[in-house]
């Protein structure tokens, strides 16, 4: 199974819980009477609508009967989404070392036909040598055992196939200046990781720019974001925001167009990719 695949499944259940939700509200039932209907909680119903939790066929039948959702044909296309939707993740053999709320991103992220990134601290996950993100993991936690780091390490060069796969997105990641100056590992990691990200800019679905530190301020003062779009018409893009302990998702389109503002901004104030290019050899000649 492919990224894009099990990705998708992922997108879907958010499809579904979505669609749920609407077929709840235009008959005005609430979210008690519809987790009374399935015997469920009210919370049930409202992480189901959320896509945050897997789907039983019975319960959506169900859920459909109370929303006076007759058509056999209408019926069998939302119970189609519940086979798909709960095809498991290629990430979910990593669950003993992946946090529940990353599992959530990493679905997102491989269903996404477009993916844009402001990173500050580190270079990229996506972007990242071995050897790189190594040093990284094991400066993020440290007295963990080496098992441990090696399991986190392999998840994230597994993420990085869908840079590759048949049906990759379009990448568009701004490193600032101090992600590429701030060292993991030794030099030998470092001029690595520099030469990787300059052989990596030149594929056609990447574009990666370096906003440095002559600039000064820019839009990115709030800190790293990645945005999210999707093939499916009926999912908003979506800002996630990592924090230490969890995750943020936004999807309103009033705050989702503020870091659209903000990453129209780094791109336009940035070097174009072969000045970027430049800056990187330039780095790389300092190491």
């Amino acid at each position: 199974m492919t990224a894009k695949e099990s990705g998708g499944s992922l997108v879907r259940r958010i499809l579904l819980g979505s669609q749920l939700r609407r077929l709840r509200e235009s008959r005005g039932i609430t979210r008690e009477a519809a987790g009374y209907a399935i015997r469920a909680s009210e919370s049930k119903i409202s992480r189901l609508e959320l896509g945050r939790v897997s789907f039983k066929a019975r319960d959506v039948e169900d859920l459909l009967t109370l929303y006076g959702v007759t058509d056999e044909q209408e019926r069998e296309a939302l119970l189609g989404l519940v086979r798909e939707a709960n095809i498991a993740g290629w990430w979910h053999s990593y669950g003993d070392v992946l946090p529940g709320w990353f599992q959530t991103y990493i679905g997102l992220e491989g269903a996404a036909s477009l993916i844009r990134i402001y990173e500050v601290q580190f270079i990229h996950g996506l972007l990242q040598t071995e050897a790189y993100a190594h040093a990284v993991v094991a400066r993020g936690m440290p007295g963990a055992p080496e098992a441990e780091i090696d399991r986190r390490v392999a998840l994230r060069l597994e993420r990085q196939k869908v840079l590759v796969s048949e049906r990759a997105p379009q990448f568009h990641a701004v490193l600032d200046e101090a992600a590429l100056r701030r060292p993991y590992g030794d030099r030998a990691v470092m001029r690595e990781q520099l030469k990787h990200l300059i052989e990596i800019s030149e594929q056609p679905n990447v574009t990666l720019q370096v906003m440095p530190f002559s600039f000064g301020g820019h839009s990115g003062e709030s800190g790293a974001f990645t945005m999210l779009r999707f093939p499916e018409s009926d999912l908003s893009d979506i800002v996630y925001l990592e924090q230490l302990t969890g995750a943020l998702y936004i999807d309103k389109p009033e705050e989702v167009a503020q870091y659209e503002r903000a990453m129209d901004r780094l791109r336009e104030d940035s070097p174009d990719p072969e000045g970027s290019r430049d800056v990187l050899r330039g780095l790389l000649q300092l190491i």
